[in-house]
């Protein structure tokens, strides 16, 4: 379900700012088993963000988490993982809030992988794009 707003350039800037800050400070995060779920959550969240960016910029509030993650998905950026992973990590983030999963160390280490590949040329894509608007 999405609901019609105004676009809002300056909205969507401190989005993508805030999940640019959120992201760097969780890939200080030491990895352990107790930081596992946060970890994942956290990169998962800054992914999101800047799907939630593309569209409040649009004047679209969505009211769940797939809309945001096809919006980032459609934009075409080159990036060294496939960005179709990202999908995988929202199924994640929702076993772990509702469901209680525990995600492995070596999905762990696989999702900084993933944040450490794509989450740039995305934020760089989503600027692109949020500048370009008029």
């Amino acid at each position: 379900m999405m609901r019609q707003k105004v676009p809002d350039r300056k909205n969507a800037q401190s989005i993508i700012d805030a999940a640019e800050r959120d992201l760097k400070f969780t890939l200080t995060l030491p990895i352990s088993e107790q930081s596992a779920a946060t970890i994942v959550r956290n990169i998962y969240e800054g992914f999101r963000m800047l799907g939630d960016a593309l569209l409040v910029i649009k004047g679209i509030q969505s009211q769940d988490h797939v809309t945001p993650i096809k919006e980032l998905l459609q934009l075409s950026v080159s990036t060294p993982r496939p960005i179709q992973l990202i999908d995988y990590l929202r199924n994640m983030r929702h076993n772990i809030n509702y469901y209680g999963y525990k995600p492995s160390l070596e999905e762990v280490k696989d999702t900084i992988s993933l944040a450490q590949s794509c989450f740039q040329p995305l934020l760089e894509k989503v600027r692109e794009e949020i500048n370009h608007v008029r």
